[in-house]
């Protein structure tokens, strides 16, 4: 499908969905023209367009939160698209959250969640947080400063007792302790300097159509 065949509304606006593609969390819905559509496929920005003030305005602007476009998706029916986007700061809302859909309808009372498919991205970027500030009484920060050996060599334990509960089959267990285990890759990864995304494009060239 190409930009000529989209079915824009009568005010010639489109709804964009924004997702992340680090972790798939969806960060916010605005709209777009033709024109804001074409500013992002030409500069690599994410562009909008402003109902309220009648004008496209590019997203991050002035905050410094730019969204570098990796890909335009269009629905099914050509009335509504998905920016796939690098959040340059990591915050996507005015509020100061990282996306806009933080508020539940279903329980008001939660906090803000998490989903699975976020987590991995989530947690790295909480590691390397832990890593960057160091603070007091983080085990991120503790086991790191002894060295990427006893790092390595932490995963290599808990890569053994991950097996050692698959063998004994008890789902608790092995749960646990393939938590673990993720938990000390993604720190090995990050003393490495090697984000989890290279790993998941890696097995996505792996899959067969």
């Amino acid at each position: 499908m190409q930009l000529e065949e989209l079915k824009f509304d009568q005010n010639g606006l489109l709804p964009v969905i924004a997702q992340d593609w680090h972790s798939g969390e969806v960060r916010m819905f605005a709209w777009a023209n033709k024109e804001a559509i074409e500013l992002s496929l030409k500069t690599g920005f994410a562009h909008y367009y402003s109902r309220s003030r009648g004008s496209i305005w590019k997203k991050g602007e002035t905050s410094g939160e730019l969204q570098r476009i990796v890909d335009i998706r269009i629905d099914c029916d050509g009335d509504a698209i998905l920016y796939l986007i690098i959040q340059e700061k990591n915050i996507a809302c005015h509020t100061g959250e990282r996306n806009c859909f933080f508020k539940s309808l279903k329980d008001p009372s939660q906090g803000i969640s998490i989903s699975p498919f976020e987590i991995l991205k989530r947690l790295e970027e909480i590691i390397l947080s832990r890593l960057e500030e160091a603070p007091e009484g983080s085990y991120t920060a503790r086991l790191a400063s002894e060295g990427k050996d006893r790092v390595f060599q932490k995963f290599g334990e808990e890569a053994i007792e991950t097996l050692i509960a698959l063998k004994n089959e008890d789902e608790k267990a092995i749960t646990d302790e393939v938590s673990d285990l993720l938990y000390h890759l993604l720190l090995s990864l990050s003393m490495k300097n090697i984000p989890i995304e290279k790993v998941l494009l890696e097995l996505i060239s792996r899959v067969k159509p």
